[in-house]
């Protein structure tokens, strides 16, 4: 059972794919997650990348976030977390697409920056590299930024022009959080 942890959309319950196509976050992860990043949250602009239910982003929202854009390549997916985003009282602040994740940073190029990216793609893949690289080419993050990633990769991840602030193992998953320094000469 997935729930909003806390904010304006405590409590409720969210619904989740059947079968192994997505693999939601635990509960106890995403408390860690925004315990950590919990003051960075209020007013953001959030991207949930490989949205799932789209739990990530949606507690963001109920925390305070300004927006957040789901993005997930599967249909059932998309209209899952729109569902969500009706139940907890949060679609106003929803931009849902069912589109492949490559093409949605490449579309945002030059349009469209955010302070908070979750990526939490299938695990044996390579959409995470895929993903992070993708992000700094296209320049999709503002200064400060953080990128919060979920994985089962025991090194820690690193992408051109990011800072690596925390590594951590829960279990057999991975949190790796990444933030964008402010640029030289701003």
């Amino acid at each position: 059972m997935m729930r909003i942890i806390t904010g304006t959309a405590r409590g409720i319950r969210l619904e989740t794919l059947d079968g192994e196509t997505t693999r939601p976050t635990i509960e106890r992860i995403k408390e860690a997650v925004f315990s950590m990043i919990q003051f960075d949250i209020e007013g953001r602009r959030v991207l949930d990348l490989f949205a799932g239910s789209g739990q990530l982003g949606l507690e963001a929202l109920s925390r305070g976030a300004l927006k957040a854009v789901f993005v997930d390549n599967d249909r059932e997916a998309a209209e899952i977390v729109k569902c969500n985003a009706q139940k907890t009282k949060l679609y106003e602040k929803c931009v849902i697409l069912n589109t492949d994740y490559q093409q949605y940073i490449k579309n945002s190029k030059g349009k469209e920056k955010f302070d908070i990216i979750f990526l939490d793609p299938p695990y044996q893949t390579d959409m995470l590299d895929k993903a992070l690289n993708r992000i700094a080419e296209c320049d999709i993050l503002h200064d400060n930024g953080i990128i919060i990633c979920e994985s089962d990769r025991t090194e820690p991840l690193s992408s051109e022009g990011m800072e690596l602030v925390k590594h951590a193992r829960y279990g057999k998953v991975y949190i790796t959080i990444l933030i964008k320094p402010v640029s030289e000469g701003e």
